[in-house]
């Protein structure tokens, strides 16, 4: 029997960024995104009868980074649910991986849902974000599609950490144009910039208490489809987060100069009325929201730019999926 899944990945409005417990990767603090229907993982599950997981990522055997971090994440699924079967995985993305355009968000999902399907585990789709945000944090909202808000408890109890969506993927009808200035593996993981942010910038304390009044205001926006008020939370949240890590000791600066040349770019072309407004994940692409019937005319403004190697454009899409 082989599975086959698809997950997609998904862009944060409100960003996640540190852990109040990084092993079980419980967020410090909520968050909101937004699931793309143009980005996404697909991996093929089976039954290995060689005693040990194989993982195929993107086409080749997977480098020991990333076995042992698929394999971690498979090890405590076996543990968690009595499962004693070991797995052969084929997983492949249709866009950069670890490059911030949150590749782990997709293929932990499709994971998730996979060994779930495989070994008849049968768990509800808040169990399935919670098994998903065991491999990585954001993984937890791509499980499901349109806008979804990862929900952070208290403690040590991982079962209050999980994420709900907050309106489908046909609610509002944005898309979203992702200009993509590298496609180079960042030399910084979101992961690794999260525990230094923790631990050596001044402002962490200042974000983890600011950051529940920015999802109150961006749920509001999202549900009267409020553009102008979504663009504001968006904008600030990740200009904070950025702040956060370029504070932090010795200093974590996911950009280019291209990146900060397009912030600039979008902020005026807001400011002259064009309906836009940028985002930014752990990596120097800048992902443009606009509505959909806006796509040609933006994508057509940065397609001869210098310093821009593609450019993405994406929908809101649904949530994890098993195709076959």
């Amino acid at each position: 029997m082989t599975v086959k899944v698809k997950a997609n990945a998904n862009i944060a409005l409100v960003k996640y960024w540190g852990k109040r417990e990084p092993k079980l990767n419980l967020p410090a603090v909520g968050s909101i995104s937004a699931t793309l229907d143009n980005l996404n993982t697909e991996t093929e599950i089976s039954i290995a009868t060689s005693g040990n997981d194989e993982i195929i990522y993107n086409g080749k055997p997977a480098n020991e980074k990333e076995y042992g971090r698929i394999s971690n994440f498979l090890n405590s699924f076996r543990k968690e649910f009595g499962v004693k079967d070991f797995f052969s995985i084929n997983t492949i993305n249709n866009f950069p991986s670890g490059a911030g355009l949150a590749s782990s968000a997709s293929g932990f999902a499709a994971l998730a849902a996979g060994v779930n399907k495989i070994s008849n585990t049968r768990i509800s789709d808040r169990e399935l974000s919670i098994l998903a945000r065991k491999g990585s944090g954001s993984a937890a909202r791509s499980i499901f599609g349109g806008f979804v808000e990862m929900k952070t408890g208290e403690g040590v109890d991982s079962h209050t950490d999980y994420a709900e969506q907050i309106a489908p993927a046909n609610h509002w009808d944005l898309s979203v144009v992702i200009l993509v200035t590298s496609g180079k593996q960042k030399k910084i993981s979101s992961t690794d910039g999260m525990n230094a942010t923790a631990y050596s910038s001044p402002y962490y304390n200042s974000w983890i208490s600011s950051s529940k009044f920015d999802l109150y205001e961006a749920k509001k926006a999202i549900k009267q489809k409020d553009f102008e008020k979504l663009a504001d939370v968006t904008e600030f949240s990740t200009l904070k987060m950025h702040g956060l890590a370029m504070a932090a000791r010795p200093g974590i600066i996911y950009w280019n100069g291209t990146t900060l040349d397009l912030i600039n770019e979008v902020k005026d072309m807001r400011t002259a009325g064009s309906p836009v407004f940028f985002t930014i994940d752990a990596g120097p692409q800048l992902k443009i929201f606009t509505p959909s019937e806006n796509v040609t005319k933006i994508k057509d403004h940065f397609s001869d730019r210098n310093g821009i190697e593609t450019i993405i454009v994406s929908g809101i899409g649904d949530g994890v999926k098993i195709v076959e």
